[in-house]
Parts: structure tokens; C-alpha cells; sequence
């Protein structure tokens, strides 16, 4: 039967099952697989001391002894023996943020002015540190445009932007992101808070 089937070139149904099924990936996994494919630099943590540590880590490999911190509240996280905390932006130096949403189905990093203020993903330094929590992933980008408005009802934040390429080299032809690069070398500091 099967010199049969290779003569008439007749398919084999297990093969084609094998193909045909999709792997269901839990949402974080999804956004870590998606995230890494891009290029983002990835450092899981348990506790709120390995972000204080891997941060640590990051900063010594790339040799920054400075960091803009757009968040404040991340200072907790920063070793002030080891890193300077600027008081403005500078090129070359990173940045040290939170952000609002991370999204599964695309791997991207979404940022709105509470973030960002007012300042553009184009008009900032190349390199991004993101300290982010498990919680903060959702599916896609609707789910988290919802997040953004059900968090902030009173005062709907502005500048809402993701970045989508964590290469410096990459760009995206989208419209919707027309004279803004939204590359970033990032790496992300995930924190399980589930």
C-alpha cells in the first residue's frame, strides 16, 4: 500500500494531522515566544529582589553607569552605589520604565503618556530596560487598549504607543506608526505577581 501511495503520490493523513494541528500556548508563553522571536531580551523574576539583581546584571553587561528612570516608582530597583539616576534624558543612556500592557499575539510592549508623557518612542534613547508584571499581559492589542480605559476612567492617558521591533535596524512600514521607528534594545524584567 505504501509504494502505492508514493507512486500516485497519494498523501499520508497522519502526516497531514501532524501539520494541520496549532499549539495552544498559555498567554504568557505566547508573549515570551513572540517577544523573543523579535529580538527582546527577556529576564524572568519570582521576587522583587531578582529584579533589583538582574537589573544589576543588565546595566553592568552594557557597561551604563547611568539611568533615566521614567517611572519613579522604580527606584526601589536601583542600586544607587552601582548606577546614577539621571535627572534627563541623555543619549546613550537608558531608560528604566513601567509600562501598560504586554501583548501576547504580537510580542509587543504597549506605553501610554503615563508612561511616555508627552515624549515620542522616536524621540527617545535606543535602549529601554521594562519592568513589567505577569498580570499585565493580555491577548492582543484590544484587550489592552480596554485595560488602558477601564484603569483610567477619569483621565484617559494620551500618547498611546507600543514598541514593536526590540533590533535597532528593524522599521515598520506601517502607517499608523509614520515617522515614529518604535525600535527599541530592550530588555524586559517580568516579575510573577499571579
Amino acid at each position: 500500500m505504501n509504494f502505492l501511495k508514493k507512486l500516485f503520490n497519494i498523501p499520508d493523513k497522519e502526516k497531514e494531522e501532524v501539520v494541520q494541528q496549532n499549539v495552544n500556548l498559555s498567554l504568557d508563553d505566547l508573549f515570551v515566544h513572540n517577544f523573543l522571536n523579535k529580538g527582546g531580551k527577556f529576564l524572568y523574576c519570582v521576587q522583587s529582589t531578582e529584579v533589583q539583581s538582574n537589573l544589576a546584571r543588565v546595566l553592568a553587561e552594557n557597561k551604563w553607569d547611568k539611568l533615566y528612570l521614567l517611572t519613579k516608582d522604580l527606584k526601589k530597583f536601583v542600586n544607587k552605589k552601582e548606577v546614577s539616576p539621571l535627572k534627563t534624558m541623555q543619549t546613550g543612556m537608558p531608560v528604566f520604565t513601567t509600562c501598560e500592557h504586554l501583548i501576547a499575539d504580537n510580542g509587543d510592549i504597549l506605553f501610554s503618556s503615563n508612561q511616555l508623557k508627552s515624549t515620542k518612542l522616536n524621540e527617545m534613547p535606543d535602549d529601554f530596560i521594562v519592568f513589567a508584571t505577569t498580570s499585565q499581559i493580555v491577548k492582543d492589542t484590544g484587550q489592552g487598549l480596554t485595560g488602558i480605559k477601564r484603569k483610567n476612567k477619569d483621565n484617559l492617558p494620551t500618547n498611546i504607543s507600543s514598541i514593536r521591533n526590540y533590533q535597532l535596524n528593524n522599521s515598520d512600514d506601517s502607517f499608523l506608526n509614520y515617522g515614529n521607528s518604535n525600535s527599541k534594545n530592550l530588555y524586559l524584567l517580568l516579575l510573577e505577581d499571579l
